[in-house]
């Protein structure tokens, strides 16, 4: 038997496979489908402060080797979740982990400080590809000085494991992660979707109400690959890679070019399953290879 287990500071998750937020609502939906339990961790749903409503439909396209959403995170925020969701999934043997939005560095607080106060939720993942509205609709993930000050604001009030979910429409990847790390950040997630659009032809419309959304899927791996490569580069902190991971191979192949554990998205639109029959490849490929730990492959691309 292979040793599976990874850390992020001190938090030990069973296996490396997480999903991803926003593909598996707050893991009770597809819990019909797959053990939770099987799972290192699960990224629920996008969170605000407030309830959203969303963005007006269609907010989701498919692509030929891909999907666009625009979901705009809806959400009946954080109250909803601690009084309907968190007695639900509080005593599932799993990491499940918040993911925290918000439109301004005050919301992120006040937020987090809810959160901080749940037992059973062992960290959160900080999403900084939220709007700005104070700084005319920036995304405070694409500057490191915005960077830098909500992650500051919410380490001040959060005494857990924080991941800080960095975007890729960015100029350097690698400087935003170093400057997250340098305000107390704990491990970074990437990447989020790729800023992208389809178009109807024959109406000569976009096939999104947004007009542009994000992309996700196998489409965007060989990019998101090589920002994880370039971060886990660049910082000391734990990166969690995600971006078109469809099978173990395309796991393991993150892991190798430094990622400590996955994020699983699109793929569990295809079949739910697919996180579980992650977790089993990776442990037949460590098998095969003779590697005691997990750990023994992460970063050992050979150059």
């Amino acid at each position: 038997m292979v040793d599976l287990k990874v850390n992020i500071k001190d938090l030990v998750f069973k296996n490396p496979v997480l999903t991803a937020s926003g593909t598996c609502g707050f893991g009770e939906e597809i819990a019909d489908f797959v053990d939770l339990e099987k799972l290192g961790g699960v990224v629920m749903k996008g969170t605000t402060l407030h309830p959203r409503q969303g963005n007006d439909y269609p907010r989701m396209a498919e692509t030929p080797s891909g999907m666009l959403n625009a979901v705009g995170l809806q959400n009946k925020g954080v109250e909803n979740f601690i009084k309907n969701i968190y007695p639900n999934i509080k005593n599932i043997d799993s990491n499940f982990i918040v993911n925290v939005n918000g439109s301004t560095i005050e919301e992120y607080v006040d937020l987090t400080e809810k959160i901080n106060e749940l037992d059973k939720i062992p960290a959160i993942e900080l999403n900084i590809s939220c709007p700005n509205v104070k700084e005319g609709g920036m995304a405070f993930g694409v500057s490191c000085p915005s960077a830098e000050r909500v992650v500051k604001a919410v380490r001040d009030v959060y005494n857990k494991p924080l991941i800080v979910k960095l975007s890729p429409n960015v100029t350097n990847i690698a400087e935003i992660a170093k400057a997250v790390e340098g305000q107390g950040a704990d491990g970074v997630s990437l990447v989020n979707t790729f800023l992208g659009m389809a178009i109807d032809a024959n109406n000569r419309k976009p096939l999104l109400s947004t007009i542009t959304g994000g992309l996700s899927g196998p489409a965007i791996k060989p990019i998101a690959l090589r920002m994880v490569w370039q971060v886990s580069q660049a910082v000391n902190i734990p990166v969690i890679g995600m971006g078109g991971i469809m099978n173990a191979t395309d796991a393991i192949e993150f892991m190798l070019a430094g990622a400590t554990a996955v994020q699983i998205g699109t793929a569990i639109f295809i079949d739910p399953t697919i996180p579980v029959q992650i977790v089993e490849g990776i442990e037949q490929y460590l098998e095969k290879h003779n590697f005691a730990e997990v750990k023994d492959i992460i970063g050992e691309l050979q150059i």
